[in-house]
């Protein structure tokens, strides 16, 4: 696991304070590397939004909110509800059997929270890529790898990891049987009804 991974893991898995400075020096010696790959995955990690500024030059990891969670699933059903429609006459079989084998290994148990939010994606892309809109693509994975830090309350107070598993599901099925409506309702659905929960759960704590 590199070092971007690294720092994932620790902030999905609460090991890693939020809203307070990350120090480069600290990171170092807790990762057990130079300061040099620490920087580099320090602003991998903001341009992805894992991270966000703090102070000239620092970073810290952002408290979870209600708001962009939502923001998030507001973008993520329109954008990729309209990666699918552009994708799903050119959806090959082998672009279905590879989802299929993605949610294999998405349902098995005992996953680390990163392996299960590239699984996730791994799943959507083999639908998306078909559509062969880089720039959307590229736009619409941004957003899920941002996503990947809420991913944790799916499968933890949520109790969403089964319904999210039967979407998935579904939504394969419909692409089979070339129904376009309905495998654009599921998804938008499946977007919008997991972020709604959130949105929901986070600002109860508020």
């Amino acid at each position: 696991m590199d070092i971007c991974q690294k720092i994932k893991d620790d902030i999905l898995n609460n090991q890693l304070p939020k809203g307070v400075p990350l120090r480069q020096n600290e990171l170092s010696a807790r990762y057990g590397v130079s300061r040099i790959p620490i920087r580099d995955a320090l602003l991998s990690l903001k341009n992805e939004g894992w991270l966000v500024p703090n102070g000239k030059a620092g970073v810290m990891v952002p408290k979870l909110n209600w708001q962009e969670a939502e923001d998030l699933s507001f973008m993520r059903a329109e954008l990729e509800c309209q990666l699918l429609s552009l994708a799903f006459d050119r959806i090959t079989k082998n672009d279905i059997l590879s989802a299929r084998l993605s949610l294999v290994e998405l349902n098995e148990n005992n996953l680390t929270l990163i392996r299960r939010g590239e699984l996730n994606w791994r799943f959507h892309d083999s639908l998306y890529r078909p559509a062969d809109r880089p720039v959307l693509h590229s736009t619409v994975e941004r957003l899920n790898r941002q996503a990947v830090r809420y991913l944790g309350f799916q499968y933890g107070p949520l109790a969403y990891r089964q319904t999210s598993e039967d979407q998935h599901d579904m939504l394969l099925q419909f692409i089979e049987s070339k129904n376009k409506n309905a495998a654009l309702v599921l998804l938008r659905q499946h977007i919008e009804d997991a972020g709604n929960l959130l949105a929901s759960y986070l600002k109860e704590r508020v």
